[in-house]
């Protein structure tokens, strides 16, 4: 039977200073995410790995990310402590989580205890960062969300300004090397990482402390909550049945997809990298099929069949919304993971990572990254007036063209100095990309799955990056014959096709 959820009310809207504290916790989130973008793929090289080889150890980060997402933003929306709520919990955990491996990572004695560290501090990052993002659709009025996602940028933006160019002022303000014997890392990255833990747990402390939730039997009675204002009536077994065979069916078909790809990659003997792609789809087709089978035997009321059913359900804008996120992501993660092997040889004339030049080159990659930062922080409150007198799918548009243009300059630079205006179009993209996308989704998801679905919707930042880490490392290899420049230039082209895209959104926000 459905039945209206009485006394309706409006989210009472929050102070500029509340907003400001329950968004101050992506300060710290940021500065471990800013010393991992820009500082990763010269540990890699540092501890021996080929320029070939670093899409594929960079896998751990996204692969993390597409398994901790859904599963915390799943138990975050059934999560109610009396004090530290619904949200918080899982802020201060994983806190304590990145800290702890922000120290450890830049220690690893090998190659391989390197890529294990950064997948332990992708997941730990994760736990903070997913339920972030419901934080804003739980306690923000639909008009103030683009606001707080907008702060949610800012704080993203000045946590990466310095985590990003912090080996540079070690080095170049207090004298802390920035060399070290083959096979060992900085000093100065060392000490990046060590500043980077205790400003990741001091600022998510300040908002476990300085924010509050509203309890679940209070949050369904406002308005905003598009699907609280009636309960959805129960499926009969026949209608259980009936889904039950629509994810055997999907599951079945995507198996059977990865498994011919498998087959054909076997059969044209291609990169290894490849294989993870291929094995990944085939995987979730498998996971459908349980999901399936679970669901017709009747044991349907499990956190898993639930994961894997709402996959299939998601609001029409998130789906279009997914395609935008793909191209978007895939463009930063080439540019995560090239752009200090395309500058330092490309610019610099130097591949090795031992010489003075090589470490210079990456120092200035890591202040490049903190400039694109630091204009993300600038430009994050004027994204909203502008989408007030255009849209917010047209901001995006915008913003994601002047970051793809970004980008392809870069390939025609060679003063170090100019890369800092390569950098302000990516910067713009940068701030858009982390508000626009969530400020258009919010509205579009039921409060009593806004965790789980904001998760979900990570799969399309992670899905592009585990793309990007199988098919770059192929593409640059093969059709460019190793000159990382080049993915940079894909990467541009891919941005400015995301922004194409946006224009197919529906936002009714």
């Amino acid at each position: 039977m459905i039945t209206e959820t009485p006394a309706l009310k409006r989210k009472p809207a929050l102070s500029f200073w509340e907003i400001w504290n329950m968004s101050f916790g992506f300060l710290g989130i940021q500065f471990g995410f800013g010393l991992q973008n820009a500082n990763t793929s010269r540990i890699f090289e540092t501890l021996g790995a080929d320029v070939e080889q670093i899409p594929i150890l960079w896998i751990a980060a996204p692969l993390t990310g597409l398994i901790v997402q859904p599963i915390i933003g799943y138990f975050s929306d059934r999560t109610w402590h009396p004090r530290l709520g619904r949200r918080r919990p899982y802020f201060l955990v994983g806190a304590i989580m990145a800290s702890i491996a922000l120290c450890l990572m830049p220690n690893s004695p090998t190659l391989w205890v390197a890529a294990g560290m950064l997948w332990i501090m992708d997941a730990s990052i994760n736990v903070s960062m997913e339920p972030f993002r419901a934080f804003v659709g739980d306690n923000l009025p639909s008009e103030q969300r683009t606001t707080g996602f907008a702060m949610q940028s800012f704080f993203i933006g000045t946590g990466a300004v310095v985590a990003s160019a912090l080996p540079w002022m070690l080095a170049n303000w207090l004298g802390i090397s920035n060399v070290a014997p083959p096979g060992e890392i900085s000093d100065s990255v060392k000490w990046s990482f060590y500043l980077g833990g205790i400003v990741f747990f001091v600022t998510v402390l300040w908002t476990v402390i300085r924010s509050k939730e509203y309890p679940p039997e209070e949050l369904h009675q406002f308005e905003d909550n598009v699907t609280d204002h009636v309960e959805a009536e129960a499926l009969s077994p026949e209608e259980y049945q009936r889904e039950g065979k629509r994810l055997l069916r999907v599951g079945a078909l995507t198996a059977l997809l990865g498994a011919v790809f498998i087959a054909l990659l076997f059969r044209a003997d291609l990169n290894k990298e490849l294989y993870i792609l291929v094995f990944a789809i085939f995987f979730v087709g498998m996971l459908w099929v349980l999901a399936g089978a679970m669901k017709q035997s009747g044991r349907y009321q499990n956190g898993f069949v639930a994961i894997m059913s709402d996959l299939l359900r998601m609001p029409k804008a998130m789906q279009q919304l997914a395609v935008v996120q793909f191209f978007s992501w895939f463009a930063l993660f080439s540019m995560w993971i090239y752009t200090t092997a395309g500058v330092t040889k490309h610019i610099y004339g130097t591949t090795d990572p031992t010489s003075a030049l090589y470490n210079e080159g990456a120092d200035w990659v890591g202040f490049c990254f903190a400039v694109y930062n630091g204009v993300a922080a600038l430009v994050a409150f004027t994204l909203p007036v502008l989408a007030k007198y255009t849209s917010r799918r047209v901001t995006h548009l915008i913003c994601l063209v002047l970051g793809g243009l970004g980008l392809i300059s870069v390939y025609f630079i060679n003063d170090p100095m100019l890369l800092l205006l390569s950098m302000v179009g990516v910067g713009i993209a940068w701030a858009s990309i982390l508000s626009m996308p969530y400020a258009m989704l919010a509205g579009a998801l039921p409060s009593n799955k806004m965790g789980y679905f904001m998760g979900v919707f990570n799969f399309f930042i992670v899905i592009p990056q585990i793309v990007a880490a199988t098919i770059l490392g192929f593409i640059v290899g093969f059709f460019f014959e190793g000159e990382a420049i080049y993915a940079l230039v894909v990467g541009g082209v891919g941005m400015i096709a995301a922004g194409l895209f946006c224009l197919f959104v529906e936002d009714k926000g």
